[in-house]
């Protein structure tokens, strides 16, 4: 078995999420133009998964990067090899309906604003980019910090220091209460 494999839509407004993974050895990238049955080969091939960018409870959106006539590259059809995977991490809007419905094992986030937009749409109005961004870093070099512990470990860490965060940016304090962990 090979050891991480991260599935992160190329998309630019995602790509904060890169800090997660940009230093780490041992891992494999997809980012886009492969097939959900390449991918699903891939996921089989190694034994972390870590899968980000935008998505919903129906699983993580391809934006167009990948070889599929779905909206989304990792979606119901991935959940029985999902299923056996115990160190999978979902960070996309809404992956814990994904995770809870399936009954998956990992972390995970709710709906996480990554964007103004979304904090608008989530009820804070007045948002400034400068929070968003301050949230981003600070989530993304959290986990990043925190990547190689046990999932476990890495929720109670995560949660921790970005709580701290949370105490200060209203977006981190939203975000900070849809972060979760199912052992």
């Amino acid at each position: 078995m090979k050891n991480t494999l991260i599935i992160h839509p190329k998309d630019e407004s995602t790509s904060f999420l890169r800090q997660i993974y940009n230093t780490k050895k041992n891992v494999s990238v997809v980012s886009g133009n492969i097939t959900k049955k390449d991918l699903l080969n891939r996921i089989l091939e190694h034994d972390n998964i870590i899968m980000m960018g935008h998505g919903s409870s129906e699983g993580l959106l391809a934006v167009n990067q990948f070889d599929t006539e779905s909206p989304y590259i990792v979606d119901s059809s991935f959940t029985d090899v999902l299923t056996r995977k115990e160190n999978a991490i979902y960070i996309w809007c809404n992956a814990n309906e994904f995770v809870d419905k399936f009954g998956l094992k990992g972390f995970y986030t709710g709906m996480f604003i990554s964007e103004v937009g979304e904090a608008y749409f989530c009820g804070l109005p007045g948002t400034k980019q400068v929070e968003v961004d301050e949230s981003n870093f600070c989530f993304s070099n959290l986990v990043s910090q925190h990547i190689n512990c046990d999932l476990e470990n890495m929720y109670v860490k995560v949660r921790e220091r970005y709580g701290l965060v949370a105490e200060w940016n209203p977006i981190a304090k939203y975000n900070h209460n849809r972060i979760f962990f199912n052992s």
